[in-house]
């Protein structure tokens, strides 16, 4: 195969999504790419749409019943979210993977906080990995990626960082990204940027602190271009900018795992909570698990389920049923499962009420993890370099087609993948 580029550099701009778009595209980074580009306002993404669900389908062109990446986190019920253990760790995913590919090809690769790449093939690797419960994070990611590379990058940058802050953490990202086109020149680098992410959780997705995040996000792009260009890899290298999910503001958070204590599915017993049925929230969305061979347990939840969903105020769009789930791609370890209606979402943890009302105690809040098709939804997605057609808008493209590409772009074999190379995005 013969390759487009020498160089691919791909960035995750987390949560850039089509309502974004019309304000991005005027920006002078993102519009030069635009301009040496092709590009998409309706890049669907894969469900639910979390972050480390949907990072694993871009660099294994697969859904998640086959990468086995189904959340960000591994079900453990009655832990709080800040002391879950995620899936950090490349040996989680069941399938190929793009920087894999590479290192077979003798070709170098280079993440700087890519999700889920602990102790992969990433030759130059700054994986993402938090340290929980007393853990020195300085030493996980030691342990975890290339440790002179992560010592060279902390040495030179760490003053930026602020723990996980922004724009502090991204600004750090960035400048790691930088050295490494400069000093690596690596064949594919994976770069995952978070401000734009946090802004929305944090102050709902039409805030001034989003546009700010927006206007940052330019910035560093600005920045990267710059690298590629000091380094003299322009004319050799595509540039991807990929949005990974939307976010939809919430006005009420609806706790589902209280309406399973009320029904004795979540109890006490010896001063440790149990479970027979427990709602592992994926945000706009939640999985039902239900304890192996519990048929009354199921038979209950059901019946449970099916009241709340007649009433308004619970948020329950939908529950799928196997199925519907083999048709969403969900993993086959999961029964059931429940949409939320947008202005809610869902959380895990046992609450003093069942349905909070975050306007009530002035909060902004957003969030993803949604059906991945709802109107204003889908992501953003550029392409752009000498051999990509220039301001061509392609039409409705996959998440699952983005390693194919890559592979294409790279000149190397990357088959068995569930999508397909976007052929129509090429010169000649």
């Amino acid at each position: 195969m013969g390759k487009l580029a020498k160089h691919l550099i791909v960035i995750s701009y987390d949560a850039f999504s089509e309502d974004n778009w019309e304000m991005a595209k005027n920006l002078p980074n993102l519009s030069k790419l635009i301009k040496s580009g092709s590009y998409s306002t309706k890049l669907k993404s894969v469900y639910p749409t979390l972050t480390y669900v949907v990072h694993t389908s871009l660099v294994t062109g697969v859904y998640p019943d086959k990468h086995g990446i189904i959340h960000n986190n591994p079900f453990q019920p009655f832990i709080e979210e800040k002391n879950q253990k995620w899936y950090w760790f490349r040996k989680n995913i069941k399938a190929p993977t793009i920087y894999d590919a590479l290192k077979n090809n003798n070709m170098s690769s280079a993440g700087i906080l890519w999700p889920v790449t602990g102790k992969s093939s990433i030759k130059y690797n700054l994986p993402e990995i938090v340290a929980i419960n007393g853990e020195n994070q300085a030493l996980k990611v030691l342990k975890n990626g290339s440790p002179f590379f992560c010592l060279n990058m902390e040495l030179k940058y760490g003053k930026i960082r602020k723990g996980v802050r922004q724009p502090y953490l991204d600004n750090f990202s960035t400048m790691c990204a930088i050295d490494t086109i400069k000093r690596k020149k690596p064949n594919l680098l994976l770069l995952h940027l978070i401000d734009l992410d946090d802004a929305k959780h944090k102050y709902g997705t039409d805030s001034s602190e989003v546009e700010e995040a927006i206007k940052r996000m330019d910035k560093r792009l600005g920045q990267i271009i710059n690298a590629v260009e000091e380094a003299g890899m322009w004319e050799d290298a595509v540039f991807i900018v990929v949005g990974d999910h939307g976010q939809f503001n919430v006005r009420y958070k609806v706790h589902l795992n209280n309406i399973l204590k009320e029904e004795n599915l979540i109890f006490e017993d010896n001063g440790s909570m149990q479970w027979r049925a427990y709602f592992q929230s994926c945000g706009g969305s939640a999985y039902l698990h239900i304890r192996k061979d519990d048929k009354e347990a199921e038979k209950s939840v059901l019946e449970v389920l099916k009241k709340i969903m007649e009433k308004d105020q619970y948020g329950i769009d939908a529950l799928y049923y196997r199925e519907e789930l083999n048709s969403l791609h969900i993993d086959k370890t999961i029964q059931y499962m429940v949409e939320a209606k947008q202005g809610y979402s869902f959380d895990d943890n046992l609450h003093k009420t069942t349905i909070e009302d975050l306007e009530e105690e002035s909060m902004k809040y957003a969030t993803h993890g949604y059906l991945p098709d709802k109107d204003n939804y889908r992501c953003n997605l550029i392409i752009s370099g000498d051999k990509i057609r220039k301001e061509h808008e392609l039409g409705p493209v996959e998440m699952v087609d983005m390693a194919p590409t890559m592979a294409k772009i790279l000149g190397i074999e990357f088959n068995s993948c569930d999508g397909r190379c976007l052929d129509e995005i090429f010169l000649g």
